[in-house]
């Protein structure tokens, strides 16, 4: 968001928070205290569906900050992250400051099992405060744990208080007596909000470096929205080339990370030679000696090529990305998107086979997948986040309840 004045022209950087329902409007508003922040309230029901979360909102945040390191580690793992990333740190006071709840409750806190936080964190926490730290049980986090093995290990053996920083582990455990699940303090919201606004701002001015591309076409129908999608301009340059001129951030997001360059298939299609050079520059004249060298390496590849030069004498190929029907794609790809399993997916084709052109409401999806309406709605948002469902309107329910959705699913 941009709001121009005579005086300053100020530019809000939106920050995405992933996290559990109760712990993301709490760190948004820490955020928010920061002046021109704003935080994008992204919450899920598991942590496993944070990677599809970021996926989806990616070109709409200038940087992430996950409210634990599990689904900052998941989403880094799935390889989801394309701009800056931090998370909330448990540790220090943060566990400190469950110890000193825990105590006045008449726990015994030398005797706990905690989840997450590594041995040595949680060692020096406890000798900072001096405890004991003999009969404590700890599960650090590594890629392979998950929520039902965290849920094993504090049933493991007699009865003792746990400490978990998971909300599904929490859910799991809640009845049982003396479970408390850490959350974030403002602290440490602060400390993690400062290191992702460092990077942030180093990211942001990578970001501006210039993008020139120099490019062979026969045919120039499509060039204009081509440079439009990428946020930039294109001009007719020497002998029949056409320069299109953009920055790091819009071609960054356009190729996946330098890993391919769709416009190449679309203009592929109209035309038997299509040559891309593009250049990364601190000034233009960098970028453009970088574009000229990118363009020789693409001619010699073939008729059809793009190619990415950097400095250091780093060329990247760029391979054309086809971009055919949603309902082509596989749909093991789309539950990783979308946070569903390939189960469900199937279950919502079949639901949308039978209703033809027909929208269907929140309450037959949830019906057809006996769910409830509230987890139908929420499993319809993250598809229409991906695209693959649009709203079409409402339905008045007939009683005093909110209205039913009506969606029309496009997967």
């Amino acid at each position: 968001m941009t709001v121009n004045s005579e005086r300053e022209t100020w530019v809000a950087i939106v920050i995405g928070v992933v996290g559990p329902h109760d712990l993301v409007d709490q760190v948004a508003a820490t955020c928010e205290e920061q002046p021109g922040l704003s935080a994008l309230r992204l919450d899920y029901d598991h942590e496993s569906q944070a990677p599809a979360i970021v996926e989806a909102h990616a070109t709409s945040v200038e940087g992430w900050l996950f409210t634990g390191i599990v689904p900052y580690m998941l989403s880094r793992d799935a390889d989801a992250l394309t701009r800056p990333a931090a998370f909330v740190d448990y540790t220090g006071a943060t566990l400190l400051s469950a110890l000193v709840r825990l105590q006045h409750q008449g726990v015994d806190v030398t005797r706990l099992s905690i989840d997450t936080l590594s041995a040595a964190d949680v060692t020096a926490t406890f000798a900072e405060a001096g405890l004991p730290t003999e009969q404590l049980r700890t599960l650090p986090y590594r890629p392979e744990m998950t929520s039902k093995k965290a849920i094993a290990f504090h049933r493991r053996g007699p009865a003792h208080p746990v400490i978990t920083c998971l909300s599904s582990v929490y859910e799991a455990l809640r009845d049982d007596p003396h479970v408390l699940r850490l959350a974030p303090s403002t602290h440490s919201v602060r400390v993690a909000l400062r290191q992702l606004l460092l990077t942030a701002e180093g990211q942001a001015q990578e970001d501006a470096q210039i993008a020139l591309g120099l490019i062979e076409v026969e045919n120039d129908e499509g060039l204009l929205r081509e440079a439009a999608a990428l946020g930039g301009t294109v001009a007719a340059f020497r002998g029949g080339t056409h320069l299109l001129v953009t920055t790091r951030g819009p071609l960054h997001d356009a190729t996946v990370g330098f890993t391919g360059l769709p416009l190449l298939a679309r203009l592929a299609g109209q035309n038997q030679v299509v040559r891309v050079g593009f250049g990364l520059g601190r000034s233009a004249a960098e970028a453009e000696s970088l574009a000229r060298r990118a363009l020789a390496r693409a001619r010699r590849i073939g008729d059809v090529a793009a190619v990415l030069s950097l400095r250091a004498d780093t060329d990247i190929v760029l391979e054309s990305v086809p971009t055919g029907p949603a309902g082509e794609q596989n749909l093991s790809v789309i539950a990783r998107r979308v946070g569903l399993s390939v189960p469900t997916l199937e279950k919502l084709l079949e639901a949308r086979d039978a209703a033809g052109d027909e929208p269907l409401t929140t309450r037959e999806i949830a019906d057809r997948l006996a769910v409830q309406q509230r987890t139908a709605r929420r499993m319809l948002h993250r598809l229409e986040l991906a695209g693959l469902a649009e709203r079409t309107g409402n339905l008045t329910s007939g009683s005093s309840g909110r209205p039913l959705t009506l969606y029309r699913l496009t997967l």
